[in-house]
């Protein structure tokens, strides 16, 4: 066999290899981000992915209060209702309500997370403050139906739905506000654009990204250290086939600029997954009245077990504004 023949030959040896490693890494990251079944490398995915464990650098202390707090929260639950989403999907609520509530909180919770898990610590507050708090599961999660998570994406949509629930259940005079942390915080941001309704009196985003494919790029690179450029085709094409979107169908920041409610950015200076980046890039983007509170040593969803008072402070002061 001549030389040149064997190069060829090595060469697409090489190229088929490649491409085969290519559509696996992609394959991985699509799985992982969107099916609600874990593929199986999931539980080392999200340890790399976090880059670090947050709950596992947490004194024992507080690991007992969160665990005490989520036992509260699931405790209080008075009512699981459900809401059929625009594209048939049921969805599942866990109804919180407060004998004497101030307002209402629509509260998200993030991806392959709970609600009693992401507000196990934030919920006590909330109760103690008179809110009456919805916490959705969201789809691809838990008890809501779906097949698929979808950053945000589609979850914006149901935000409008849990709306319509709560102004049914609640009426119209008592002030609404969207909360949400990580995917949560994404899904609320992205539901900004849109006609809230007049009872909906503002937004608490808690490390919120940018958009999909912006987030699977940073983890993919500085967590997963894949080369994500190769792949993103790929993961954009396994994504269209789940969601019939796009993963840049959506944007936060573009959603922001269409603003119709004030907005509370927060975001840990230390977040690993999420970059407080994204959060400055979206506080910018944000045409409607904001605020901004960076929490120094924060990782990931920890703000407000790092630094309480002034995560309290803000979000009363918040609702001194705007529940009026």
């Amino acid at each position: 066999m001549k030389k040149s023949t064997k190069l060829v030959i090595a060469c697409s040896a090489i190229a088929a290899a490649v491409g085969a490693a290519t559509y696996a890494g992609a394959k991985l990251i699509s799985d992982a981000a969107l099916n609600r079944e874990e593929p199986k490398l999931i539980t080392k995915i999200k340890g790399m992915a976090a880059g670090s464990d947050p709950e596992g650098a947490l004194d024992s202390s507080v690991k007992t209060e969160l665990k005490l707090g989520a036992e509260l929260l699931r405790a209080r639950e008075a009512e699981t209702p459900t809401v059929t989403a625009r594209d048939g999907v049921c969805l599942t609520g866990h109804w919180v309500p407060h004998p004497n509530p101030k307002r209402v909180i629509i509260a998200m919770h993030g991806w392959r997370s709970s609600w009693t898990h992401d507000f196990s610590s934030i919920s006590t507050f909330w109760y103690d403050t008179g809110c009456s708090v919805l916490y959705p599961d969201q789809r691809g999660q838990q008890a809501s139906g779906g097949d698929y998570m979808s950053f945000g994406m589609l979850e914006r949509f149901d935000c409008l739905d849990w709306i319509s629930w709560v102004t049914e259940k609640c009426g119209k005079d008592i002030p609404v506000y969207l909360a949400g942390v990580s995917m949560g915080a994404t899904s609320v941001l992205m539901a900004s654009e849109f006609e809230l309704g007049e009872n909906v009196k503002g937004i608490l985003a808690d490390c919120g990204f940018t958009e999909p494919d912006a987030i699977w790029r940073h983890v993919a690179k500085n967590n997963l250290h894949m080369p994500y450029s190769l792949q993103r085709g790929m993961v954009d094409g396994m994504c269209r086939k789940k969601l019939n979107l796009s993963a840049r169908a959506c944007s936060t920041t573009q959603a922001l600029k269409k603003a119709t409610v004030p907005v509370l950015f927060v975001h840990g200076s230390e977040d690993h997954f999420v970059p407080v980046e994204m959060t400055y890039r979206n506080y910018v983007a944000c045409t409607s009245p904001k605020k901004l509170l960076i929490v120094p040593g924060a990782d990931h969803g920890m703000s407000y077990l790092v630094d309480r008072k002034a995560y309290q402070t803000m979000l009363k002061d918040f609702w001194k504004t705007w529940d009026k």
